[in-house]
């Protein structure tokens, strides 16, 4: 992570370079050359190449330098690697985090075997670990939510633009990522709509926002972005204090601020409220299958995960039918005896 100019975080960007005709990293950069031909998300190139330059690193350092002295015992030794691997906190990597590594390591040399530049795939058969479903670590109550909310302070410009962030975020469920992308043409308060563009997997949608978020977001239009607006950004739906689109790191920073001033003994930022909203719709009787298209889930399992964390559904129906879940209590005497 570094920081630019104006103290705003943002990710160093990774390169790879090739270094001879038939090693790694030369194959490493004409794949990437080659996902970015169909059409892949410039994220998921980053975290590709990330994830690749690791790789070629560890296997450098062990005289593994060409594609074809690759072999399937390396990558599961890289496995190991990662299995045993301590973070600077001393914690050990998530197995989601080992999986997301290996993935584009697969994705490398099924292409070169369909290249024909590798005559086996040694990555085909490994047995990756499996994937955990965990669910959310944190959600708030619709009053907690209001907490946050409250922590605004509207009588400053910020505070009121602050505000209308979290509405929107609230209200929707989007992204961070596409919250930081959206534009003025985005949002239509005739149909009380927003319009996702290029969301994860390069997929729009159209996404509907409350009546409260758009009081806000129009407030906030009408009262503040015009003072913030500068010369060198004018499409931006929400503007810093130097008139330019939000980085993604300084919303988080920004939320992750409101909810520890709500002082709820709960930490989170922009996900928390992603997750918040889809819960509080399923507890209020919301079909998952539109959870699914409010969150822009390529697939229902992932959508599925929140029928886990909405409990007060199930603790309603576990009351009702289960003969065991009411303690029977003895009749009250009265003091009289009577």
């Amino acid at each position: 992570m570094v920081r630019s100019r104006k103290g705003r975080s943002r990710r160093r960007r990774t390169v790879l370079a090739p270094a001879g005709p038939d090693s790694l990293r030369t194959w490493a950069v004409k794949h990437i050359e080659w996902a970015r031909t169909k059409n892949y998300a410039e994220r998921t190139l980053e975290n590709r190449t990330q994830h690749l330059l690791l790789f070629i690193d560890w296997a450098e350092a062990r005289d593994v330098v060409r594609v074809h002295e690759v072999t399937k015992p390396i990558l599961e030794r890289y496995m190991r690697h990662l299995y045993h691997l301590r973070q600077k906190n001393g914690r050990p990597l998530a197995f989601v985090t080992q999986v997301g590594r290996m993935m584009p390591l697969r994705a490398l040399f099924r292409w070169l075997a369909k290249q024909n530049v590798i005559v086996a795939n040694p990555a085909s058969d490994l047995d990756l670990p499996r994937r955990e479903r965990r669910l959310p670590k944190v959600v708030l109550s619709a009053l907690e939510v209001e907490r946050v909310l409250a922590e605004c302070d509207l009588a400053e410009p910020t505070g009121l633009r602050d505000r209308a962030m979290i509405e929107v975020l609230y209200s929707t469920a989007i992204r961070r990522a596409e919250l930081v992308r959206l534009d003025l043409v985005d949002l239509d308060p005739d149909r009380g709509t927003l319009m996702i563009r290029q969301g994860k997997g390069k997929k729009d949608r159209v996404v509907p926002m409350g009546e409260r978020a758009l009081f806000w977001t129009e407030r906030y239009l009408g009262e503040v972005r015009p003072s913030l607006l500068g010369s060198l950004e004018k499409n931006a739906l929400f503007l810093t204090s130097f008139g330019e689109r939000f980085n993604p790191y300084t919303v988080s920073a920004l939320v992750r601020g409101y909810v520890l001033a709500a002082r709820l003994g709960k930490d989170g930022s922009c996900h928390l409220f992603r997750h918040t909203a889809a819960t509080l719709m399923l507890e209020n009787g919301a079909d998952v299958r539109f959870i699914q298209e409010l969150l822009g889930h390529a697939s229902l399992s992932t959508t599925q995960i929140y029928t886990q964390v909405s409990i007060w559904k199930l603790q309603e129906v576990h009351r009702a039918t289960h003969p065991g879940a009411r303690l029977q209590r003895a009749p009250e005497v009265p003091p009289d005896g009577s």
